[in-house]
């Protein structure tokens, strides 16, 4: 029977190997896939952390990630950091003793990483994915945060916006750092003033929270770069319970692209995180990786796209729908 399911290591006569298989139809058989993980030193499985599977970002690409992998016969075990360093540390580990493949990891918000150690030492094929940080011979598969918040704060110029401030994630994380400094740049180059700035956890309760503190304000902004759309969705609730009409009164632009975007009143103007190539990229690499263990690692910087709708000022897609209309600031 192994020679049939192996295709080896010596020939079988037809006729044997149709029995074999009708054999194999008739019980029910299955490979027992830890015996086969022994002989191949590989368990075909990849292991992913992501800081929230809440986040529908992070929950889109890690379907992404599954996808991809299934295509190349992998499964994918997930663990969910909850933005905590232990948590993510423990999801780590276990992922090591379960002996994957490989390892993409999506980093936490903390600096506390003692587990970057333990997997440089393993060897295992590793990879950091949209966050970066300094892991020994990993490849970095990431996003031009800065670009994107340059491109969408340019596009809010473009609408006539002068007072423009930010409600952006945590202070010191790499996407906020990058996405705040584009938000700066495009305004230092059309010679304004940054407005308030406000660093919140990503999610839609803390964008709710901010947009009720800015849009409070005497002098309050006119437009908003949002660093995702989780937060965008909690402002556009504050603006509504306001009576700040969105784009008349205050124009909003955000980042990721989540699916649900396009389905907010008025729909969300957004940078569009390229989350199908980012997860084919990641698991490409890996896959390959595994075949060459020589490999080197790399940086890829993957950019985004401007995705424009109603809450900018753009017209917004009828019917409520998932179209889009496309632009470039």
């Amino acid at each position: 029977m192994s020679y049939v399911l192996n295709g080896g290591p010596r020939g079988v006569a037809p006729a044997t190997r149709e029995r074999v298989l009708a054999a194999i139809t008739q019980l029910g058989y299955r490979p027992n896939a830890v015996a086969r993980s022994l002989r191949t030193n590989r368990t075909m499985t990849f292991g992913l952390v992501v800081p929230d599977n809440s986040n529908p970002f992070f929950a889109e690409l890690a379907r992404s990630i599954e996808d991809v992998g299934f295509e190349h016969g992998y499964t994918m075990l997930l663990g969910n950091a909850m933005d905590d360093d232990e948590r993510e540390a423990t999801y780590v580990r276990a992922l090591i003793d379960r002996q994957v493949d490989g390892l993409i990891v999506v980093p936490a918000h903390g600096g506390t990483r003692g587990w970057i150690t333990e997997l440089a030492q393993k060897g295992m094929p590793r990879l950091v994915l949209d966050r970066e940080i300094e892991l020994p011979e990993a490849t970095q598969v990431l996003v031009d945060h800065e670009g994107g918040a340059y491109q969408a704060t340019t596009h809010l110029i473009g609408h006539g916006r002068r007072r423009i401030g930010c409600v952006a994630g945590l202070a010191g994380l790499h996407p906020t750092v990058d996405r705040v400094a584009g938000w700066r740049r495009s305004l230092a180059e059309a010679g304004q003033e940054p407005a308030a700035l406000v660093h919140v956890p990503f999610g839609r309760a803390h964008g709710y929270r901010a947009g009720l503190a800015l849009l409070a304000e005497r002098d309050r902004p006119d437009a908003l770069f949002v660093a995702s759309d989780e937060q965008a969705l909690g402002v556009l609730r504050a603006a509504a319970e306001m009576g700040i009409r969105v784009p008349d009164d205050l124009a909003i632009f955000s980042f990721d692209g989540i699916e649900g975007g396009a389905y907010t009143v008025p729909a969300l103007s957004t940078m569009r995180q390229p989350v199908e190539e980012l997860g084919r990229l990641a698991v490409e690499w890996l896959v390959a990786k595994v075949a060459d263990p020589d490999r080197p690692a790399t940086r890829v910087v993957c950019t985004t796209r401007l995705v424009a709708r109603g809450s900018c000022g753009c017209p917004d897609p009828a019917g409520g729908d998932s179209t889009i209309t496309e632009a470039t600031a």
